[in-house]
């Protein structure tokens, strides 16, 4: 059983990322499982820290856009999903080519929720892994 609360596509998903971190660092939604969102970044020197090896900010952001975004679709359009932490341990280097992202829920409450975020590379090693726990919000009404 799926843990969608919303509708939505890939396409709708990537389309609202114009104009943000997320499109300038090149991050697309790539697959969607019953309980897991997958997405891509590509690692060249955009993502790059001096050394020439991908940065970890970057890895933090392609993490919590995915657990993010994934927590927001989790939730009925009344709530809404914020961030409250996010760790990261970096596990290995790396220096181009493209780094997967797949967020996957450990938690989810009425009022928070904890997913796991595995970034590999094409090689299916592990880059880094990610937790991330969001607050669960009842939206406000927009004055």
């Amino acid at each position: 059983m799926a843990i969608w609360q919303r509708d939505f596509t890939l396409d709708g998903l990537n389309a609202g990322s114009a104009n943000t971190l997320v499109a300038h660092l090149g991050i697309r939604y790539t697959q969607v499982s019953d309980d897991s969102l997958v997405g891509i970044m590509p690692v060249g020197p955009t993502v790059h820290q001096p050394m020439g090896l991908l940065h970890g900010g970057a890895s933090v952001v392609l993490a919590e856009t995915l657990g993010s975004v994934a927590g927001n679709l989790a939730v009925p359009r009344t709530h809404c999903c914020v961030g409250l932490e996010i760790n990261a341990n970096h596990l290995r280097a790396m220096r181009e080519g493209l780094v997967t992202g797949m967020a996957s829920p450990l938690h989810l409450g009425a009022t928070t929720q904890v997913w796991q975020i595995r970034l590999e590379d094409e090689a299916q090693r592990l880059i880094c892994i990610s937790r991330l726990t969001l607050a669960v919000l009842k939206n406000k009404p927009k004055r």
